[in-house]
C-alpha cells in the first residue's frame, strides 16, 4: 500500500495548533473590536496624525529606494560571485533581521553620532546631523529594512540559472549589459517583493528609530512613535493609526500571496 500524502493530524496536533492560530487573531480582532470607528476619520485626520502618516510615507520610500540601490547590487555579490568570506558577509547583512531594534539603534548612534568620529566629520565637513533628522529615520529604516530585500533577491538570483549569463557573455554582452538585459528581468519578480517586504519593515520600524533619531514632532516622530505615544493621552487615535499599520500589513501580504498562499 502506497503511504497516504495528506495523512490525518492527531488530535492534540490540531489542538495546539487551533491555540496558535487563537494567540495570533485575538490580538488582531481585539484591535478591530476596541476601535472607536465613529471618530476614526477624526482621529486619522487630525495634525499629530497626519505629520505622521506623511513623515512615515517620505522616510520608508526613500528607505526602500536606498534599500534597492544598495542591496541588489549586495544580492548579486553574495549570489553569483567567488569572494571570499562570502559567508561571513551574508551573516553581517543578515544580523539587523535578528538584532533586537533598539540595540540596533544604539549601534546607529555608536557610529553616526555627532560625538563619534564618522558623525562629527559628516557635521563639520558637510554640516550634516543625522541623529534628530529625518535622514536619521531613513538611516534606521534603512538599517532594518535592507535585509529583506537582500535575502529575497539573493535566493531568487540563486535560483536562476547562471548558464543564460554565461551564454549571454559569450555572445559579446558586457557584465552591465548581461545584468540589465538577462539577470533583472529574471529576478524582476523578487526586486519587486523584496521591496514590498522592506518598505512594509521601514514602515513599521520603531526601536532603531526612537533610539537614533529621537521621537521630535513633525521631524522623526514616525507612525509608530506616534502610536507609543498617543496611548497614553488618546488611546482612541492610538487604535486608529495601529489600524493604518494593520491594513498595511495585511495588504502586503496579499501582494505576496503567490509566495505565501499557494503553497499547499
Amino acid at each position: 500500500m502506497s503511504p497516504n500524502p495528506n495523512p490525518r493530524a492527531p488530535l492534540p496536533i490540531k489542538v495546539l495548533a487551533g491555540l496558535g492560530v487563537v494567540l495570533i487573531v485575538l490580538p488582531l480582532a481585539g484591535l478591530i473590536q476596541r476601535a472607536a470607528w465613529s471618530s476614526l476619520f477624526e482621529d486619522l485626520s487630525s495634525q499629530a496624525a497626519l505629520d505622521a502618516l506623511q513623515l512615515s510615507l517620505l522616510t520608508s520610500l526613500a528607505a526602500t529606494a536606498l534599500a534597492l540601490i544598495l542591496g541588489l547590487p549586495l544580492a548579486w555579490v553574495l549570489a553569483r560571485s567567488k569572494l571570499r568570506g562570502r559567508s561571513i558577509i551574508r551573516a553581517l547583512v543578515l544580523v539587523p533581521m535578528v538584532l533586537p531594534p533598539v540595540v540596533g539603534g544604539v549601534a546607529l548612534l555608536s557610529a553616526f553620532s555627532l560625538r563619534s568620529p564618522l558623525g562629527g566629520w559628516l557635521h563639520d565637513v558637510f554640516g550634516l546631523q543625522l541623529t534628530f533628522a529625518p535622514a536619521g529615520v531613513i538611516l534606521a529604516e534603512t538599517f532594518v529594512a535592507m535585509p529583506f530585500f537582500v535575502l529575497t533577491v539573493e535566493a531568487a538570483i540563486r535560483q536562476s540559472d547562471p548558464r543564460v549569463e554565461q551564454i549571454a557573455a559569450t555572445l559579446g554582452a558586457s557584465p552591465a549589459a548581461v545584468m540589465r538585459r538577462v539577470t533583472l528581468p529574471t529576478v524582476a519578480p523578487a526586486i519587486g517583493a523584496g521591496a514590498v517586504l522592506a518598505w512594509a519593515r521601514a514602515l513599521g520600524e520603531f526601536g532603531a528609530t526612537v533610539t537614533f533619531a529621537g521621537n521630535v514632532a513633525g521631524r522623526t516622530r514616525t507612525l509608530p512613535l506616534a502610536v507609543y505615544l498617543a496611548l497614553e493621552s488618546d488611546p482612541n487615535a492610538a487604535i486608529a493609526l495601529s489600524l493604518v499599520l494593520l491594513v498595511v500589513s495585511f495588504a502586503v501580504l496579499v501582494s505576496q500571496r503567490e509566495r505565501w498562499w499557494n503553497n499547499q
